[in-house]
């Protein structure tokens, strides 16, 4: 069974982390009352009256106020119970030093790159100072201070690589839901535009078109030739009118039979489509290379959002769309004389602000590939690389 995947708002790792400090607690008072631990009686007295207490506490909090739980408070709390634990039982110091990179972790977890850092350098330095107050140290002098080395190194790499995934965990979680759900919400507006297209011209002009052609036929039955012809040539007219705006709707749509149709075919049909719709000049320079359908139609895709971009929002006059082999990958190029994003870096590693430079990230990800955007008042360029030859798996 494939383990259900939580929102990334969910409180229960919050709980299950609690949840996880009870365990450890009582475990570990298990095992002091189960084996011969020297001064076994106050490390008891520290866990029964201190740790298992804590935690406790704080799964309750963590139930009625998660976002308490989080708190640096919880943090600190747990390595004063450390502290204690090895202060009054300088014999469980290898027990406090395992326990501390264990909450090292998983407060990085929470606290993410900066705070997980931050809690990973105190929380060792109170440890190793509260070793250097005791003075009873349980190991040889240089012993002793190799391990605490390790243990401080060991604390900050855990916080650090720790905290940065959840960090890149969280934004591309994000973004991915980000993505989502700017994409459902862009199919319902191609939903609703093209209905409204349709509706308003196609039909309507489909309703005229059975009336001019009635109209002809009395016309040719009342024995009026000529009224018949000039109806008729009207209702040709109407039906070319037609089929070029259904052929651009289309067009917008995309083509999806890319085993019959390659992607030079797809460029050549939209030509005189986006030269309609947009008013510039669109060239196109597209080399023979032999592509598998999936990466010709995503190919397909990104060109098509870029000219869609620089007609729409970069009023660009003049656009040209390449695609070559360069080595082992494929090169597809799109470059306008358009005014440009209005940020400077439309591919930082925030989330997007169009949800067309998304879908073109995605895309090229999704390809084994990687896009590049260069954009400024004179003009943008989209360059897409993709491996010919991808890999297996």
């Amino acid at each position: 069974m494939i383990p259900r995947r939580l929102p990334i708002e969910s409180a229960q790792p919050v709980v299950v982390f609690a949840i996880g400090r009870i365990a450890v607690a009582a475990l570990a008072l298990a095992a002091l009352v189960a084996l011969s631990f020297p001064s076994g009686g106050r490390a008891i007295a520290v866990m029964a009256g201190l740790a298992l207490p804590w935690s406790l506490l704080v799964l309750l909090a963590a139930r009625r106020d998660p976002e308490l739980a989080l708190r640096p408070l919880v943090a600190m709390g747990d390595f004063a119970v450390l502290i204690v634990l090895e202060l009054v039982v300088p014999e469980a110091y290898g027990g406090t030093r395992s326990a501390a990179l264990f909450l090292t972790a998983a407060h990085a977890h929470f606290q993410g790159e900066r705070r997980g850092l931050a809690i990973a350098l105190l929380g060792s330095s109170a440890l190793v100072g509260a070793s250097a107050i005791r003075g009873d140290v349980p190991l040889p002098g240089a012993v002793f201070a190799f391990y605490e080395t390790v243990f401080v190194v060991c604390a900050l790499a855990t916080g650090l690589v720790v905290g940065r995934l959840r960090t890149t965990e969280s934004a591309g979680r994000l973004r991915a839901r980000g993505v989502s759900r700017r994409t459902i919400q862009a199919e319902s507006e191609v939903r609703r535009r093209v209905a409204e297209s349709i509706h308003d011209g196609p039909i309507q002009e489909l309703i005229g078109l059975d009336m001019m052609l009635s109209a002809a036929r009395r016309a040719a039955v009342e024995g009026r030739p000529d009224a018949a012809t000039a109806l008729l040539d009207d209702a040709r007219q109407v039906a070319e009118r037609n089929i070029r705006a259904l052929r651009d709707e289309i067009v917008d749509l995309g083509p999806y039979a890319f085993e019959e149709l390659s992607f030079a075919t797809a460029i050549d049909n939209c030509l005189p489509a986006w030269r309609r719709r947009y008013g510039f000049v669109v060239t196109a320079t597209i080399e023979d290379v032999a592509l598998p359908a999936e990466v010709a139609g995503d190919l397909f895709r990104i060109a098509q959002e870029a000219v869609v971009n620089a007609g729409r929002h970069a009023h660009a006059e003049a656009v040209s769309i390449s695609l070559r082999a360069v080595g082992s990958e494929v090169e597809l190029r799109v470059t306008d004389d358009g005014e440009g994003f209005p940020d400077s870096n439309p591919l930082a590693p925030s989330e997007p602000g169009h949800l067309g430079v998304a879908s073109m990230r995605e895309r090229a990800e999704l390809l084994d590939g990687r896009l590049e955007i260069e954009t400024s008042a004179r003009g943008t360029r989209v360059l897409v690389r993709v491996p010919l030859e991808r890999p297996a798996g």
